[in-house]
């Protein structure tokens, strides 16, 4: 019983540690995949923040392409994940991150805060990169 007692607590920080790591991979797919796309199809492409989730779309639609997210993260309930861009030239900037077609995007943290706990992570503008600078489990 003793043992039990011991263990149970330790296994509630392991799937919390698992999720919160679930969702630090899941934004960081994301991040790839606007890079990627940028650079392949030579465009800007943008990190979108919506009510519910956050996508990935061209800057710009072509005339003949659907007008829709090319991928999406979308937060576990109850999370939240905020966007901050230092340099921005405006103090209130719509929730866009934009990543050039070189490959480069604007610098930008990212904070996400949810049940499993939280992470706050700066975004390289040259790489695109995440230096995590926060990581707590609850």
């Amino acid at each position: 019983m003793l043992l039990l007692m011991l263990a149970v607590p330790s296994f509630t920080g392991v799937i919390a540690n698992r999720r919160l790591k679930e969702s630090l991979d899941g934004f960081n797919n994301l991040v790839r995949q606007a890079q990627e796309r940028s650079v392949i199809e030579r465009r800007p492409y943008l990190i979108v923040w919506g009510n519910n989730n956050v996508v990935v779309r061209p800057e710009a639609f072509a005339e003949d392409e659907d007008a829709k997210a090319k991928a999406e993260f979308r937060p576990s309930r109850g999370s939240t994940l905020r966007l901050s861009l230092p340099v921005a030239l405006m103090e209130k900037y719509p929730a866009e991150w934009i990543f050039w077609p070189s490959g480069t995007c604007e610098p930008a943290t990212i904070r996400f805060q949810g049940p499993a706990g939280s992470w706050t992570a700066n975004y390289s503008p040259l790489t695109g990169r995440p230096e995590i600078t926060s990581y707590a489990v609850r």
